[in-house]
């Protein structure tokens, strides 16, 4: 029974481990031209991110396969799919060019880095401090607008700076605040990134502006956990 729950232990950890041949995927679509199906393989490695987590606890891998760190191996794969991915996607599609784009370039994937080693990344109330590594999504909202390269250096670099700051965001699947609220509305967003990546290059204005609703949403619960006043 043990060898059993230590091989499923395992194959938890091989489905981690995919996201980075995911990765690899959306690189090699990006080499390609193809944005479009590289934004589609990074979709696939949010789903495996956002599922693995349930395996790894049915599995109980911190028992059966203890020998490796669940936790180191999925910062590395989140490494490559939501940070140094999505930075050769911009850079690919000439969202990101010279000067200001090679310093956007060092000041995310430096930040990033940083911020992934970072023993406080993560609250015990279940928070994310400082800017969360979601240059994934900022791809495609780059892609999909096209911004001009100038817009996308100056805001991933904003960004990166705000990786620094201690200020505590909005945790969806583990937050306690709002959570049922944060989830649907997360969900239809999810829908819309999707849509959004599917219809490029073409994508419809009206798709465009309503996904902003949830960004704006998930900034206003963050900056309002960060004000409200704490309990006596």
């Amino acid at each position: 029974m043990s060898l059993v729950r230590s091989a499923a232990a395992l194959a938890v950890h091989a489905y981690t481990a995919s996201g980075a041949l995911i990765g690899w995927l959306a690189l090699r679509s990006a080499w390609d031209h193809d944005p479009r199906s590289a934004l589609l393989w990074l979709s696939l490695a949010v789903v495996v991110d956002a599922t693995d987590g349930f395996a790894a606890r049915a599995a109980d891998v911190r028992r059966y396969a203890s020998w490796i760190d669940g936790a180191r191996l999925d910062d590395i794969v989140d490494y490559l799919t939501y940070v140094f991915v999505p930075l050769a996607i911009l850079w690919e599609q000439h969202l990101l060019t010279g000067v200001p784009g090679s310093i956007a370039v060092a000041a995310v994937l430096i930040s990033s880095g940083l911020g992934f080693s970072n023993l406080h990344a993560k609250t015990l109330d279940h928070y994310f401090t400082g800017w969360p590594s979601y240059w994934n999504l900022m791809a495609v909202y780059a892609v999909a607008w096209r911004w001009p390269s100038t817009t996308t250096a100056v805001v991933l670099t904003i960004l990166a700076w705000l990786v620094f700051v201690p200020l505590k965001y909005v945790y969806p699947s583990r937050t306690t605040t709002l959570m049922r609220t944060t989830l649907v509305l997360g969900a239809i967003w999810a829908i819309q990134m999707v849509l959004m990546i599917w219809w490029l290059p073409d994508v419809p204005a009206w798709l465009l502006w309503t996904s902003l609703a949830y960004p704006v949403y998930y900034f206003a619960l963050s900056l309002w956990v960060n004000v409200r006043p704490r309990p006596v």
